[in-house]
């Protein structure tokens, strides 16, 4: 998650089922070696780093997120092997390091993506991989249109006049040109239709509690905040339960594969 908005590890970890579903399924796809350094970008807590460290034995999984409480949730599954640290991603700086670079449900919370890419880029090895799975248009329209209501009311409008958008979800073909235009090769970019029932109202609340309402939470007074929670999840309740109670919401995900070329490779098939 970007510096600035900090988060609860362990309510995200209870939270939090579709998106370790999504991430889980692109850790059973990875073929690694077994000494394979991988970056998991955007951690949460640790759940699906400590999945990538099974597959890497004699190498190293290291998670960065910014929120601390993340950080602190994650750090109960440390290990030899397993590892966790307080990093924005908009600040890494690694250079060479991993063969796999991981990200789930986490990049669209960042909004330079060009910056992003070329970091990610200076991180991987010669052959290295990034496999990401992120929000694209589309993604929580309900909770979209909720939020845009509850902002706009006379109550807290005033609170909202410079409020920067936290979430970047482009079009596919839009990320596929921005991958393009970077040297990766082999690049893979395709949407998918993620959508989700929440079992009940209670599953939909904690969603919404962590992570989707915190950005806003932040801009209204302290005794704002219940008021402002309180309606958002009544509305969206209300909007998204279906006849047997469980909630429904549009999750558009962008899936991405791409890898760092072996330019030394390269020169001496030229030659």
């Amino acid at each position: 998650m970007p510096q600035g908005l900090e988060f609860d590890g362990e309510k995200y970890k209870s939270a939090s089922r579709h998106q370790k579903e999504w991430g889980g399924k692109i850790v059973s796809e990875l073929a690694l070696p077994t000494n394979a350094r991988v970056l998991d970008l955007g951690c949460g807590d640790g759940v699906l780093t400590e999945q990538l460290a099974r597959l890497v034995p004699e190498g190293l999984a290291l998670g960065i997120d910014a929120s601390q409480s993340m950080i602190d949730t994650a750090k109960k599954l440390e290990r030899n092997n397993l590892h966790f640290q307080r990093l924005d991603i908009n600040q890494m700086d690694f250079g060479d390091e991993f063969d796999l670079i991981f990200s789930n449900a986490t990049l669209h919370w960042i909004k330079d993506h060009q910056g992003l890419l070329r970091k990610v880029y200076k991180a991987l090895k010669a052959n290295g991989t990034i496999r990401s799975n992120f929000a694209g248009d589309g993604n929580c329209s309900h909770f979209y249109k909720v939020i845009k209501e509850v902002m706009a009311e006379p109550r807290y409008a005033p609170n909202f006049k410079d409020f920067i958008w936290p979430w970047f979800m482009p079009w596919v073909e839009e990320y596929a040109q921005l991958v393009g235009a970077e040297a990766f090769v082999e690049v893979k970019v395709w949407g998918e239709n993620a959508d989700r029932y929440f079992a009940n109202a209670e599953e939909m609340t904690g969603w919404i509690e962590q992570p989707s309402i915190v950005p806003f939470l932040r801009c209204v007074a302290a005794e704002d905040a219940k008021p402002f929670r309180d309606e958002v999840v009544e509305k969206m309740i209300a909007l998204t339960r279906q006849a047997d109670g469980r909630c429904f919401e549009t999750f558009r995900r962008i899936k991405v594969f791409a890898k760092k070329p072996d330019y030394t490779k390269l020169h001496s098939i030229e030659q």
